[in-house]
């Protein structure tokens, strides 16, 4: 399960309350220019669109040797594929105040190609703050401990 892409800033960003698991519809061409590792998360987020998950604004480089693709998009929408019943669950929860659907990674599952996403609430600044503190402590620490 190795992973092809990670949202670094998802996780220094939101708290996480329940993460979820789901397939993209992709083409093929697709599906190996993101096993070869041409994909970015970065920017990324989901919307409900008709009932159903959209995956927007993640980077997926055109394949090389599928030769020129002059109508290909790399930045296109990108349906997730979950079960009915997570779905209904989903937007149910998100539909609270402040809570967002966050694209944390993307890794194959066998020949497929899975999107992790979460269940979010945005970090204020001091939260930011605090974890920025922890991380740098915890980093005297271990230096500290090695000499």
């Amino acid at each position: 399960m190795p992973k092809l892409a990670l949202n670094k800033r998802a996780r220094f960003d939101y708290e996480f309350l329940d993460t979820f698991e789901g397939g993209l519809a992709l083409s093929g061409s697709e599906v190996k220019s993101i096993k070869e590792g041409h994909v970015q998360l970065k920017g990324a987020f989901i919307t409900i669109r008709d009932g159903e998950l959209w995956l927007r604004n993640a980077y997926v480089a055109p394949y090389k040797p599928a030769g020129a693709q002059p109508s290909y998009d790399p930045y296109r929408d990108r349906k997730i594929l979950i079960h009915k019943a997570e779905l209904k669950r989903l937007i149910g929860k998100s539909q609270e105040a402040g809570l967002t659907i966050v694209p944390i990674s993307l890794y194959t599952k066998a020949r497929l190609v899975k999107l992790e996403f979460a269940l979010a609430r945005g970090k204020k600044k001091h939260e930011k703050r605090a974890a920025i503190k922890k991380r740098e402590l915890d980093r005297q620490v271990r230096e500290h401990l090695k000499t």
